[in-house]
């Protein structure tokens, strides 16, 4: 491509914000990023947190509550009426919701709460898709015409990461696993490429080493967000250590053209990756590991073909 002189491509902005106050926290990195512009009065907001497992945010499993109500508090504050929360993680959603605290913020700001397992779904067709070519999508979620991303900072035993893209699983009605596991990558980007969230907001105050529901614990007290929902989980990948390119479905939603993988691309705004970064351990939890079988630590080169082998005996 022939460039104008004194052209240049912009670069993804990522803001990186550390601190001990939630609410302060997303605001400055909201900021950042010039988020709030893009979205008008008219819009019907969906939030989108990480409620797989019911488990409270402080063993870094959920998305800190504190985080999603400085959220709604934002948007309220540009004018957005119409806003909601909806996650269909798992079979016990609804206890998530009350140990998490979901309930009582919602109530007091006036916002609906969804519980995605209970609704009804719409198939829709993905255009281009590699894997996931048809799938019933949360009513509610189809409705939505502006996604608030808000994944926790963690490690999955089959994704590698689970951050913005992954999160985007929990709209997804039916049974996710059977759904998604065979060709886990390829299916989570062809779901990302159809529903594309505007902002991507990671709760880092508690992140998961080793596992997304049964690992450890790691604070961390930051806060990742960004525009690019591709930029926004390479440089969520990074802080955990984790070289984004080696991301399976993050390198492939690059290729396909949902956003840029590379650091070098991404203008990270606030603290430097390298001030707030900690290696997460990727290993299994010892709990996992009983699960499939194993008395003690293996690593993904074991694991990785036993995944494989499981997930191509469930249907497409």
């Amino acid at each position: 491509m022939n460039k104008p002189l004194g052209w240049t491509m912009s670069k993804a902005k990522v803001a990186v914000v550390k601190g001990k106050e939630p609410k302060s926290m997303v605001y400055k990195a909201l900021g950042l990023i010039g988020a709030g512009k893009e979205v008008s009065t008219d819009d019907t907001v969906l939030l989108k947190p990480n409620y797989v497992f019911p488990k409270e945010p402080s063993t870094g499993v959920t998305t800190d509550t504190r985080v999603v109500e400085a959220i709604i508090e934002f948007l309220i504050e540009k004018g957005i009426q119409k806003i909601v929360v909806a996650d269909g993680g798992h079979r016990e959603t609804e206890k998530t919701f009350a140990l998490t605290g979901i309930n009582d913020v919602a109530s007091r700001h006036d916002v609906r709460v969804v519980n995605i397992n209970k609704e009804e779904g719409m198939e829709v067709k993905i255009p281009s898709a590699r894997a996931l070519h048809r799938v019933k999508i949360s009513k509610t979620v189809l409705e939505s015409n502006f996604i608030v991303n808000i994944p926790t900072l963690k490690i999955h035993h089959m994704a590698q990461v689970t951050l913005s893209i992954k999160n985007l699983m929990g709209s997804i009605v039916g049974d996710k696993g059977q759904i998604m596991h065979r060709k886990i990558d390829d299916k989570l980007v062809d779901l990302a490429s159809f529903l594309r969230p505007r902002l991507n907001v990671i709760d880092g105050i508690v992140g998961s080493e080793m596992d997304e529901v049964l690992g450890h614990p790691v604070p961390m007290n930051v806060i990742i967000a960004g525009k690019d929902i591709v930029a926004t989980d390479a440089v969520g990948s990074a802080v955990m250590g984790v070289n984004p390119p080696s991301v399976r479905h993050i390198k492939q939603a690059e290729l396909r053209g949902l956003g840029t993988a590379s650091l070098d691309s991404i203008s990270v705004l606030g603290e430097l990756i390298e001030t707030v970064r900690k290696n997460f351990r990727r290993g299994f939890s010892k709990t996992r590991l009983k699960e499939y079988g194993f008395d003690q630590d293996v690593g993904e080169e074991v694991l990785r073909p036993l995944w494989e082998r499981m997930s191509s005996k469930l249907p497409e």
